[in-house]
């Protein structure tokens, strides 16, 4: 689940929320690292859910998933960003990566000086995006405390967070020994079963004695009595022979 991003690799808040031309209403004014304009990346992976030219070229981005917000709230996101000077590139239904630079600062509509105006509120785009609030200016549906949205990182320098607590995702600590291959796995030692120890008949005092005779000159000599029915090996040297019997 992504974390959404505060939009700037800069921070640089010029105006706050619920002041000025942000009265009533969660807004802030984004302006980047100086007077030049900056690049806005997106917050989280959303598509375009609508554009407004007629104005400052306002943009609103939908998550196309859940989130994680800074206060533990998982849900929707939408953001609109206002003033930047073009917005030819983009359309409605247009997808945008996470970290991907889609928006930048300008000074389209009612605007002095290059900055981004920005504006969180939780849940999917409803209705026309915004409404016009007490104070006589067009705010996002739903609003919310940005540093209640967005999330900050290692790569955002920061320069004036115009005291907004905004929460660092934490830097994944890596085990000292988790760069290093595993010790490949040794295959558990199977135990095959032993045969049985074949069991030596003594030979009788007399080689001769409870034998049968034979018609050849070879007479037949008792080695071994099978004490059950099983496989047996039995190694012989050349010339030797092997008579069974029954």
């Amino acid at each position: 689940m992504e974390k959404p991003l505060y939009p700037s690799k800069v921070m640089r808040i010029t105006q706050g929320y619920n002041e000025g031309s942000h009265l009533n209403s969660f807004a802030i004014d984004e302006a980047g690292a100086d007077t030049s304009i900056s690049s806005i990346y997106a917050p989280f992976t959303g598509i375009i859910k609508k554009i407004y030219k007629n104005d400052a070229n306002e943009v609103w981005l939908e998550s196309i998933d859940k989130v994680e917000y800074p206060d533990g709230t998982i849900d929707y996101m939408t953001i609109l960003f206002a003033h930047a000077n073009e917005v030819n590139n983009l359309f409605v239904g247009k997808k945008i990566k996470q970290n991907e630079i889609f928006y930048s600062e300008g000074t389209k509509g009612d605007a002095s000086g290059n900055h981004c105006h920005i504006e969180c509120a939780r849940g999917k785009f409803a209705g026309s995006g915004w409404y016009k609030n007490e104070a006589g200016y067009w705010s996002i549906n739903n609003g919310k405390k940005p540093e209640e949205c967005l999330w900050i990182n290692d790569e955002i320098k920061i320069l004036n967070n115009y005291n907004y607590n905004f929460k660092k995702i934490p830097t994944e600590i890596l085990d000292e020994n988790s760069s290093k291959p595993a010790p490949p796995q040794q295959e558990p030692t199977v135990q095959q079963p032993e045969a049985p120890p074949l069991k030596e008949e003594p030979l009788p005092k007399d080689p001769q004695q409870n034998l049968p005779s034979t018609s050849t000159e070879t007479k037949e000599q008792l080695i071994f009595t099978c004490p059950k029915t099983d496989l047996y090996g039995i190694y012989l040297k050349k010339g030797e022979q092997l008579f069974l019997k029954k």
